[in-house]
């Protein structure tokens, strides 16, 4: 458009003053094309549907025969195409110092308007100002598509974020109906509205990043980042620059900038897991964020302001911590402005069964395997176990009978799934996942067999931190072993 001719529609039913208007704009044929000439508001609207996008602008003349004419036939041009510019020009026997009658025209959708002229002469009146508002009204009309365009584009992407947030809302959904869940569930609702920080509370492996995520998606700021943070998994020696990031320069191994994470969570939310496992001095500059809402990027003279709703979550008690100084107590004030209590699996038991059927499928979808049955002997020994994993650990037992079952899950099954009672008990079962048909790499194996022990380590371990303590790895590598194995 920004390089082709303006494409004019003439709406006129006396001969003399087309002839007026062709003349008028003769000299600027180059840039301005006469494309049709109709003589009633009727042929108007119908060239104009059968020729959508074609004109530029509509040269109208406002006393036009037939019937439909003035604002009216504006209007029914505007229906057709918005976007299509309507200039109006009038004989003297309207009174051009009328406001009213300019009002009308302007409300119904013109862009300007003119007089032809008073006596017989071949040109239009005030010629300059009539070339100059076609020009105009062709720039209108590039803006208007322009916008047009933006706007669609905007309401497709909108749709699709709204998809993709209705898509992780249903992957990360909260599994069951116990009181103790649905108590949870209005607890996400009413602080999903607010931006005050959370602190979630439960043993290790109730899904408190889970309910964070939640929290998260059904706020104001589902379409910015979630970030999780793992505190129990970054050195020491590096949780300042992890958390808050630094400049290029600021020391001898910083060779490009690095964003922190609550740099990328700026607008969205940071998920601080088992908060009472960063130290004294993180605890100190985590409570200057949260009070001025600042962060002292290393390296950079001036702080960096960051918009971020922050929800930290523990297994521990940080009211024994806070007596033996171990978290400050200013700092615990700031984060538990609202807090969610996750019950054990064991206290929600009538949940157990909806959560064993949600992993069962996602399991067999998985690994592609058709869904075995569970006896009743077998789901009320599973409702009635302690779980002292919780439902990580029950997710991690669901994969197990999947992959190591055949038809139907008995008791013999979910024990040896536990780990009650040697493996051996599996009729017939070599390797899990496995057949003559299908050997896997070796690698493959690797992974299978690490990731196994791995899940098994964590679900027997009370946080990471003693995970890694007793395989003996760090911590940090530890969390970059889970992250490798999907387990993060």
């Amino acid at each position: 458009m920004n390089n082709r001719k303006i494409n004019i529609l003439v709406v006129e039913d006396e001969e003399f003053d087309v002839k007026r208007i062709q003349a008028t704009l003769k000299p600027f044929e180059e840039i301005i094309c006469i494309k049709e000439i109709v003589s009633s508001g009727k042929d108007t609207l119908q060239l104009i549907k059968d020729n959508k996008h074609l004109f530029d602008v509509v040269i109208l003349d406002y006393q036009i025969s037939g019937g439909l004419q003035g604002e009216e036939l504006i209007e029914e041009i505007k229906k057709i195409d918005g976007t299509l510019q309507v200039i109006v020009i009038t004989k003297m026997t309207i009174n051009q110092t009328d406001l009213q009658f300019a009002t009308q025209l302007i409300e119904s959708g013109a862009s300007w308007f003119g007089t032809k002229n008073p006596t017989d002469i071949d040109y239009i009146y005030q010629p300059t100002d009539f070339v100059l508002a076609i020009k105009n009204a062709f720039e209108k009309r590039k803006l208007e598509i322009e916008k047009e365009i933006l706007r669609k584009e905007h309401s497709s992407s909108q749709s699709k974020l709204e998809n993709n947030i209705q898509k992780m809302i249903n992957n990360y959904s909260l599994i069951g109906e116990s009181l103790a869940m649905k108590t949870i569930k209005r607890a996400i609702e009413t602080y999903a509205k607010t931006d005050a920080n959370i602190l979630i509370i439960g043993e290790s492996g109730t899904g408190k990043e889970l309910v964070a995520r939640n929290i998260h998606y059904y706020s104001q700021r589902k379409f910015e980042n979630f970030v999780t943070v793992n505190c129990s998994a970054i050195p020491n020696e590096l949780i300042e620059s992890e958390l808050f990031g630094y400049e290029k320069g600021a020391f001898t191994d910083a060779k490009e900038e690095k964003r922190g994470l609550f740099e990328q969570a700026d607008g969205g939310t940071i998920f601080l897991d088992e908060v009472s496992e960063l130290p004294l001095l993180a605890q100190a500059k985590l409570l200057r964020v949260l009070e001025s809402g600042e962060i002292d990027k290393i390296g950079r003279k001036k702080s960096y302001g960051v918009n971020v709703r922050v929800i930290a979550a523990t297994n521990k008690n940080i009211e024994v911590l806070m007596r033996e100084r171990q978290f400050r107590e200013d700092l615990y004030y700031r984060l538990n402005i609202l807090n969610i209590h996750l019950p054990p699996l064991r206290e929600r038991k009538d949940d157990i069964a909806r959560l064993l059927n949600n992993f069962m499928e996602k399991s067999c979808n998985e690994f592609h395997v058709y869904p075995p049955q569970v006896s009743d002997e077998a789901l009320k020994f599973l409702s009635d176990y302690q779980w002292q994993g919780n439902v990580r650990q029950l997710k991690n037992v669901v994969q197990r009978l999947v992959l190591m079952s055949s038809n139907v899950i008995g008791i013999d099954e979910v024990e040896a799934a536990l780990g009650i009672k040697n493996q051996i008990a599996f009729g017939g079962y070599t390797l899990p996942i496995y057949s003559r048909e299908e050997i896997p790499h070796l690698k493959d194996a690797e992974f299978e067999f690490k990731k196994r022990f791995v899940q098994f380590v964590r679900n027997n371990c009370k946080t990471d931190a003693e995970a890694a303590n007793k395989i003996g790895i760090a911590r940090s590598n530890f969390h970059r072993l889970c992250k490798e194995l999907g387990l993060k």
